[in-house]
């Protein structure tokens, strides 16, 4: 099954497309995507999935909204995209940006969700505020990213998926960047600055989700560390960490056989 549309909402449309078959992944994009930054994860889990990629709102081709108050009501479209297309045992996949929307969601209405995969994002929930064996790596990441970031943009790189992908798979680089300028920038500016922002809330509400839970970093990410994940996996009743090898902030896009094989593996054993 194949299919797409618009769902309205009282201030914006959003735009879905629909693959596939099955129990139902619903994919979050992150701050320089959209529906298509999951192209090579609907080519796979569809065989077996309903699969569910949307925009954001004010994300091409969603509707326009301001980007300050546009994180707020992520939440809220997601629930109403599930109620729309009236999606049965559903996951979440969730990457940087999406996080706040499926992290949100699932704090909202734990019961309903099948599984929650968290890709190089910990939402609205403070990476900072971590505790024990992670502080000190994550105290040195904090140290090290801005200057990793600084050097990235001095060369014309995205941060959002590094040095290595840009090297080894330039043509993948390209589509990227693509994909990222189909919404303004001055808007995706705006998003970053407000969720940044929204990024305060204690890791200790982990605790109140029993759903399975798998925090999926990449070793080589400056914008999220890896070193979070284990601590949220740690609070999470039913929580994983899987950390991949030679891979930055984009897992999913830089290593998608490896990205799809360990949530393949989490999903069956959830």
């Amino acid at each position: 099954m194949k299919r797409s549309g618009y769902l309205k909402r009282p201030d914006c449309s959003l735009y879905f497309e629909v693959m596939g078959e099955g129990p139902a992944i619903v994919f979050a994009h992150g701050l320089g995507g959209n529906q298509l930054s999951w192209w090579q994860q609907l080519a796979h889990f569809s065989a077996r999935h309903t699969c569910v990629a949307f925009a954001h709102r004010g994300f091409t081709p969603s509707s326009a909204v301001p980007g300050a108050a546009a994180p707020a009501a992520y939440a809220d479209d997601l629930a109403a995209l599930i109620d729309e297309l009236q999606l049965q045992d559903v996951r979440l996949v969730a990457q940087s940006m999406g996080g706040w929307t499926c992290m949100e969601y699932a704090l909202r209405k734990p019961g309903t969700l099948r599984s929650l995969v968290m890709a190089c994002t910990s939402g609205a929930l403070d990476f900072r505020q971590l505790q024990g064996p992670a502080e000190a790596q994550i105290a040195e990441w904090l140290q090290r990213a801005p200057k990793t970031m600084a050097d990235l943009e001095s060369r014309g790189i995205l941060s959002a998926h590094g040095e290595r992908m840009a090297r080894e798979q330039p043509v993948a680089a390209v589509l990227y960047r693509q994909i990222s300028q189909l919404t303004p920038a001055d808007f995706k500016a705006a998003v970053r600055g407000r969720i940044f922002q929204m990024r305060d809330r204690s890791p200790a509400l982990l605790a109140n989700l029993t759903l399975p839970v798998l925090f999926l970093t990449g070793d080589e990410d400056c914008l999220f560390p890896a070193a979070a994940g284990p601590g949220f996996a740690a609070l999470a009743p039913r929580g994983r960490a899987v950390c991949v090898r030679e891979a930055g902030h984009s897992v999913y896009f830089e290593r998608p056989a490896e990205f799809n094989r360990i949530v393949d593996e989490f999903h069956e054993a959830s």
